[in-house]
């Protein structure tokens, strides 16, 4: 890859957390890093000087770049973790595996012990985590130890064995800490109930751990024991400051491949997400080409074998996010939920990313691709005939009747046409009346252009809704327009676009692209239009009044303004100051009709 693809790649980086991977001219990975801003990070690289030698070798190598977008600063950490484990990069510290972060065990028992471990079995236990700070770890932990009495021991407590009286209770019992299951205290079902809660605390949903020690608080304040009270009261601080991470490694979800897909009119960009042992070692954007008009379906499935095929996946399971027949040798499962939901979510994310980027990479790269992509999005979602090449924008601007002016703008192949733009001053009408100020703008636009043959646009916006739309068409009847040029009005309040003859708006996608560009359009026309307005009504307020001067011209009120700088100073300035500036006739002049009023 050459300099000039990899400024372009650096440039459509994303603001988003994530993890990022430099490779070599070669695709050999040179380093992982994980990031709070994507595109702050990397660039930082290429455009500060470094003065660790190794740092600058490693820019040097630097050939390609490839990032995975996650949602928060601990998933980037913990992605990075697995990913330098996977790999091995040469320029990253070499991580061991039993450095590896701290999970909370509910382990498979008849009365579950609850603890920190930083190594996973597969023995039917559930893990929560991985966490990337022990002290949230332990802040938990005493959280679900003051609110629910657990046992701590390791004893077999099988039911024959109670029974049988083989244990007895310790000192954790005495203490409050325990309840004494192993002596028959406690039963299978109450302890139970309470792992129940303590799962549900470790998912994030404090709401009925909340309730209860509130309610524990409340009682010993009302037996004065305020020392207690506020143990309690921290806890439950603590507990509604804290927020469960999004997990992103989970290691129930082993060898398993996750395929996301978005697309447009031209692409189809499929996303691959590898998990294998509970931790995702592998992302992949696939984009393809459409031919003839192929669904979502039908590029998920050729992208799937393609990409297994590739990478060599022999993964038993796949989640997509719709049903693709594969043959019976793979399972296929539609994520609804949880986990499963929460990774397949992921993989979209830099599905959406990936072509995001790929926007703007052809806007730098290939601008004749991008407005024929735009184009071809705006005729087919706006219903036209046509592509959209040249749209023309209306807005008036007037300020409780005074000074009504409007404006054109004018964009060509989605961008603006700034040298083509107009102002209008409003001429026949008298007073704030948007809908014949409207009319009379577009009438005069028009005909000035069908005088001389110049090219009509292919779609016309109106700022404003109904009343302004059923305006403009009256000027285009009026010059036999109606037919040859497509209209639209878009309403402020919720984004409505109206059709003519069509009571019924249509409403597009906010995000969509066709709608931004129309939201750009009439922001422009806006912005343009409240210029104009704003240097006729300040031009207006400095000059009425000198204007009204008799015997005084346009010249004389220019060195005045020049000389005074505003119209007030003329109006206290002296006698002589004035007649030096104007002369003796002219000054007098000046001077009498501010003193005579």
């Amino acid at each position: 890859m050459d300099v000039p693809a990899l400024e372009i790649q650096l440039k459509t980086l994303p603001n988003a957390p994530g993890v990022y991977q430099y490779f070599d001219a070669n695709d050999t990975i040179l380093y992982v890093g994980k990031a709070k801003n994507l595109k702050k990070r990397v660039s930082s690289y290429f455009t500060k000087t470094h003065d660790n030698g190794k740092t600058r070798v490693l820019v040097k190598k630097i050939a390609n770049i490839k990032h995975i977008v996650v949602e928060t600063e601990t998933d980037a950490l913990l992605l990075e973790n697995n990913l330098i484990k996977k790999h091995m990069p040469r320029y990253n510290v070499m991580l061991k595996d039993d450095k590896s972060y701290p999970w909370i065990c509910i382990k498979k028992e008849r009365f579950p012990r609850v603890f920190s471990t930083r190594r996973i079995f597969k023995d039917g236990s559930e893990y929560f985590g991985p966490y990337t700070s022990m002290k949230t770890v332990s802040t938990l932990l005493d959280l679900i130890k003051g609110l629910y009495h657990l046992r701590t021991c390791n004893y077999h407590l099988s039911q024959e064995k109670i029974e049988a009286g083989k244990y007895k209770v310790c000192l954790e019992y005495h203490l409050g800490n325990c309840k004494g299951a192993c002596d028959g205290l406690e039963t299978e079902e109450e302890y139970h109930n309470n792992i129940k809660a303590i799962k549900e605390i470790l998912k994030g949903n404090f709401k009925d751990s909340l309730s209860q020690f509130k309610t524990q608080m409340k009682q010993f304040a009302e037996t004065m024991q305020f020392e207690e009270a506020q143990k309690i009261k921290e806890r439950i601080e603590v507990l509604e400051n804290y927020q469960a991470r999004s997990t992103i490694v989970n290691p129930k979800i082993s060898n398993v491949d996750v395929f996301s897909i978005m697309s447009d009119e031209s692409y189809g960009y499929v996303n691959f997400l590898q998990i294998s042992y509970g931790s995702i070692i592998r992302s992949h954007t696939l984009e393809v080409k459409k031919k003839l008009d192929e669904t979502d379906l039908e590029l998920l499935e050729l992208a799937i074998i393609e990409i297994r095929q590739r990478f060599n996946s022999n993964s038993k399971e796949i989640y997509v996010p719709f049903k693709v027949d594969l043959g019976h040798d793979i399972k296929v499962t539609v994520p609804k939920l949880g986990d499963k939901k929460h990774i397949l979510d992921l993989s979209l994310r830099n599905a959406k990313y990936y072509r995001m980027e790929r926007f703007k990479q052809d806007k730098i790269v290939d601008p004749d691709r991008h407005a024929n992509r735009i184009m071809a999005q705006m005729k087919a979602d706006l219903r036209l005939s046509g592509e959209p090449r040249h749209i023309e924008c209306f807005d008036n601007s007037n300020i409780q009747g005074t000074n009504p002016v409007a404006a054109c703008v004018v964009f060509k192949n989605g961008k603006p046409s700034k040298k083509d733009y107009r102002h209008f001053n409003i001429k026949t009408v008298v007073g704030p009346d948007d809908f014949a100020s409207m009319e009379e703008v577009v009438y005069r636009r028009y005909k000035r252009l069908v005088e001389e043959q110049q090219p009509l646009p292919q779609l016309i916006i109106i700022d404003g809704g109904k009343g302004q739309l059923s305006s403009a068409l009256k000027s285009l009847d009026a010059l036999n327009l109606i037919g040859k040029i497509a209209i639209i009005g878009i309403a402020k309040r919720l984004e409505e676009l109206f059709y003519p003859n069509d009571p019924i708006p249509l409403y597009l996608d906010k995000k969509s692209e066709t709608l931004k560009i129309i939201q750009q359009l009439r922001n422009e026309a806006h912005r343009f239009g409240i210029e104009h307005h704003r240097n006729k009504r300040s031009k207006s307020a400095l000059n009425t009044e000198l204007e009204t001067i008799p015997g005084i011209g346009d010249k004389t009120i220019v060195e005045l303004l020049k000389h005074f700088k505003s119209a007030k100073r003329v109006a206290n300035a002296k006698l002589d100051e004035l007649e030096d500036v104007v002369g003796v006739s002219r000054a007098e002049k000046i001077y009498n009709y501010y003193h005579n009023k």
